[in-house]
């Protein structure tokens, strides 16, 4: 398919690093974006139930309507939003990256950690 979807913060130093990277590795035309401050936070921690609904109710628009069939949850150096450690942070990228793959068993689930450089490593 065309399409894949990115779970990523809201924070635009990571918007265009996290496209590039996806529509190179994974030869991807358009890549939606669903951003939230934290969203590897908000989704490995599995409390705030309304905006996990959000993000599933628009990840579900993007697989059922654009035919997205590729989920990459990101998670970034700097965020004010989560300011745990980078290690700290891939741990909760891998946990959010499982709780979205636990949603879609025909999705690809993939966890994108973004560097003090602003390059792209895949770490799931």
């Amino acid at each position: 398919m065309k399409f894949a979807t990115a779970i990523n913060c809201m924070d635009g130093r990571v918007q265009l690093p996290v496209i590039n990277y996806i529509k190179k590795e994974y030869k991807k035309e358009f890549i939606d974006m669903i951003t939230e401050p934290g969203p590897n936070k908000i989704l490995s921690e599995n409390k705030d139930s309304c905006i996990i609904e959000s993000i599933q109710k628009r990840l579900d628009i993007s697989i059922n309507n654009h035919g997205s069939d590729l989920v990459a949850v990101v998670g970034h150096y700097d965020c004010a939003a989560n300011t745990l450690g980078d290690e700290a942070q891939k741990k909760q990228i891998i946990i959010a990256s499982k709780l979205v793959a636990s949603w879609y068993s025909k999705i690809d689930v993939i966890g994108l950690w973004v560097d003090c450089n602003w390059t792209v490593e895949k770490i799931y």
